[in-house]
């Protein structure tokens, strides 16, 4: 029997499809099988994906959602471990085999790395995911409300035995979408997590930071990672935190804390009342609303004192006059991607 898994679950990403499974099928030919799962995509993602043959296993089914994908893949593995790799990222060459190293060495529950940020069309963006690194037992983390730092879904690998404790997920009460949200912090509540600091994959984001608003002049545009707009998170982030406790509590007995601890989630919201806002209203946002922003800082388990201060400092800067200064400060917060996005002139 092979060791590893890959599930890569597909959905209209026939631009970037072959290059996913390609790297895929790279891993470890001995010791890893290739599963591709389209969720009924309408491009020409299936075409490709035959023209695999048997070097994977295919299988087509109709558009259910991430969550619908997951759990079928989880039906299908007959393996100790599985990644599940979005149909839009990459594995670099070894990946697996570090992977399972680590594995080996150790009883942990998920194995996760950290990724290479690239542009939709491949280029490096030299930024990484996540910029912290969580201690080994993260569930004590969750009890207290926190989210440790992961990479997104295509960073982690699981064993089997310890996911099926968390997963299948239900298909209601908001869980249909961002269903890798349930296996990474899921998966924490039983058993340790091991990082491994160095990138093994690329992570693709697609937001186009540039545009033309109306005709008019270009403008930087601001959203978090692959978010179609910040407030996505935070109108998501509490209904699946609360989704994640009821499953907790569902799957293995245990009770959260009522809300979640994310910095992310503050940063949106502190995008979504300062960014591109009168100074009026940056400082009535300090005056009056920072305090989770704050506790999300200074309270962060995760971050050096230096890494705090550096979050301190820049926030400072959003409460500057120039609208300017104040923008680019909030777009260095908010996403790596947007950090590097310049208007044309």
């Amino acid at each position: 029997m092979k060791d590893m898994t890959i599930i890569i679950c597909s959905y209209n990403y026939e631009r970037f499809i072959r290059e996913t499974i390609d790297s895929a099928l790279r891993q470890e030919p001995d010791r890893t099988h290739v599963v591709v799962i389209d969720d009924g995509s309408t491009d020409g993602s299936r075409a490709i994906i035959e023209s695999y043959g048997d070097q994977l296993t295919a299988v087509f089914k109709e558009n259910e959602g991430q969550a619908s994908a997951y759990n079928q893949g989880l039906e299908l593995v007959d393996t100790e471990y599985l990644i599940y790799l979005d149909s839009d990222d990459v594995l670099y060459d070894g990946a697996v085999r570090q992977v399972l190293d680590a594995f080996e060495r150790g009883g942990y529950a998920k194995v996760q790395f950290t990724l290479d940020v690239i542009a939709q069309d491949g280029t490096p963006t030299g930024a990484r995911v996540p910029n912290s690194q969580p201690p080994a037992d993260c569930r004590k983390l969750l009890e207290s409300g926190w989210l440790y730092p992961s990479p997104p879904a295509s960073g982690n690998a699981y064993r089997v035995s310890a996911l099926k404790k968390i997963l299948p997920i239900p298909l209601a009460g908001g869980r249909r979408i961002a269903a890798d949200f349930f296996a990474i912090y899921g998966i924490a509540m039983v058993g340790p997590i091991h990082s491994i600091d160095t990138p093994l994959g690329g992570y693709r984001v697609h937001r186009s930071f540039v545009v033309d608003e109306d005709g008019g002049a270009p403008k930087i545009s601001l959203s978090i990672a692959n978010c179609q707009d910040f407030n996505e998170v935070i109108e998501g982030f509490p209904v699946r935190w609360n989704a994640l406790r009821e499953l907790v509590a569902q799957r293995l007995g245990e009770t959260l804390p009522a809300h979640g601890n994310d910095f992310s989630y503050e940063k949106a919201r502190l995008c979504s009342q300062v960014y591109d806002a009168p100074i009026s209203r940056r400082w009535r946002w300090f005056a009056f609303e920072s305090g989770r922003y704050f506790h999300a800082v200074l309270g962060n388990p995760f971050w050096s004192t230096g890494k705090k201060l550096g979050a301190l400092a820049l926030t400072a800067l959003c409460l500057v006059p120039s609208r300017r200064i104040s923008d680019y400060a909030i777009r260095y917060i908010a996403n790596p991607l947007a950090r590097q996005a310049h208007p044309a002139h």
